[in-house]
């Protein structure tokens, strides 16, 4: 086993230090990558270093430096050294972190990190939290809450007696929400025909005059979903003004702020988030801003009783802890998974305050410098105003040109970046998460973006 870990090891270290330099894109098609990997199934298998390295040589032209410093696509960050060498760990060690007896260590770290996460957000001390697969999951897990709280305060039990037959819930969403939102409403049971759907400005956040007026034409429970960090813009709801008007109304209030929640944890961008504090849930993705690998979903639950009795089950064979320690179960849909805590808890005790603080800033900043030296051209106009870490962007005021851009940028290979539809029109959408990302960086890859223009 030692031998076959090294040769991973090494393997990883090839890759990660060929990341500042590798072209961003991929550099196969699926029919190169089928023909690399596709091997008959043998009866007796292979051996296992020749696997290992089998299985790095067919996917490497397959791979996307996403973990690189010039990835600016769909909001998704890198990995801080600390949280990777963490997460290996964590594989290695191989804890079901479901209840306390199957990990103890993954319990407490767990605890840990939840205590550490809401005082970096500044959100309730007492609120529960979860570690979930990611984004999705944190919006279903804080939204299957609020359906608990909702329909208990109408005297309905929902877990015990299903949505058939229930008080009808208004679910209200804002004209410019997450995919993620309409999919979590999938999955409870609502259906996405019940959305209402709340106007949003130029800029994609909730307008708190037509909250106000929604509201007032509904009767029964509510559910209001606000956001902070639009997926395209950056742009954050005006949250102090929703969740006035929502609990005015007893409406439960949840805001899913994937990557925007961060931008609590750094002065220059807290008074973004003004009010966000006074919602019932939260939603956020850690490989996102706090650069943790894959699978490290966050969800925070003001009403730590509905979180629990979302979630919970029994069973006589479990040995459910009833004192001070953590069943980790108890708090996001599965039982059996990784001990998703250890990378987060080193991510956040490596980086501390300031570190954490810098991250954020880094990105904002770099977003700026994109839009700035981007926004000399004539020939570009940057869509959004630059709040976090988004930029949108668009050329000659053209559909096609746009979009062909987006395409010979992916193609050149200095960096990577995706298009989007904003407001009606074709964009490119810049997105500056990864912890690595420098000013240099972001030179070239204006330079490339403006190169495309007449490729």
């Amino acid at each position: 086993m030692t031998d076959l870990l090294d040769l991973a090891r090494d393997r990883a270290n090839t890759f990660l230090k060929e990341l500042p330099d590798r072209h961003v894109g991929p550099r196969a098609t699926r029919d190169e990558l089928v023909a690399a990997l596709k091997v008959p199934l043998t009866d007796d298998g292979e051996d296992p270093a020749a696997v290992i390295e089998a299985l790095v040589q067919g996917a490497d032209r397959g791979l996307i430096g996403c973990a690189g410093p010039r990835y600016f696509g769909f909001v998704i960050g890198g990995s801080l050294p600390v949280a990777l060498a963490a997460d290996w760990l964590t594989s290695a060690w191989d804890q079901n972190a479901g209840i306390y007896v199957t990990s103890p260590a993954a319990s407490v770290v767990e605890d840990i990190a939840r205590e550490w996460l809401l005082e970096l957000f500044d959100l309730p001390r007492t609120a529960s939290v979860g570690f979930v697969t990611g984004g999705q999951m944190a919006n279903f897990t804080a939204l299957a809450a609020a359906r608990h709280a909702v329909l208990r305060r109408v005297g309905w039990n929902v877990e015990e007696n299903g949505l058939a037959g229930a008080p009808p819930v208004h679910l209200v969403v804002s004209a410019a929400s997450h995919i993620t939102i309409h999919a979590a409403m999938r999955m409870l049971g609502f259906g996405t025909r019940a959305l209402r759907k709340v106007d949003a400005d130029e800029q994609g956040r909730m307008r708190a005059d037509s909250l106000r007026e929604m509201l007032r034409t509904l009767e029964g429970p509510v559910i209001v979903c606000a956001q902070a960090g639009n997926v395209n813009s950056g742009a954050v709801d005006p949250l102090r003004a929703l969740a006035e008007i929502a609990h005015e109304r007893g409406a439960w209030l949840h805001v899913d702020g994937a990557f925007g929640l961060w931008g609590r944890a750094a002065a220059s961008t807290r008074a973004l988030l003004d009010g966000c504090e006074l919602a019932d849930s939260w939603a956020n993705d850690a490989h996102k801003w706090l650069n943790v690998p894959y699978d490290s979903g966050i969800v925070i639950v003001r009403d730590s009783a509905s979180h629990r009795a979302s979630m919970t089950v029994t069973a006589e064979y479990l040995e459910q802890t009833s004192g001070v320690e953590r069943d980790n179960f108890e708090w996001a849909p599965e039982f059996s998974r990784r001990a998703r805590g250890f990378p987060i808890y080193a991510a956040i005790r490596a980086l501390g305050r300031r570190g954490i603080a810098a991250l954020v800033d880094g990105c904002c900043e770099r977003a700026r410098q994109f839009a700035e030296i981007l926004g000399r051209d004539a020939r570009v106009a940057i869509l959004n105003d630059v709040v976090l870490n988004q930029v949108l962007v668009r050329f000659g005021d053209s559909d096609e040109l746009t979009r062909d851009v987006i395409t010979r940028v992916q193609r050149e290979g200095t960096c990577w970046l995706a298009g989007t539809t904003w407001q009606g029109k074709a964009a490119m959408r810049i997105s500056v998460s990864n912890w690595s990302t420098t000013a240099d960086d972001v030179e070239k890859s204006a330079v490339a973006i403006l190169r495309s223009i007449h490729a």
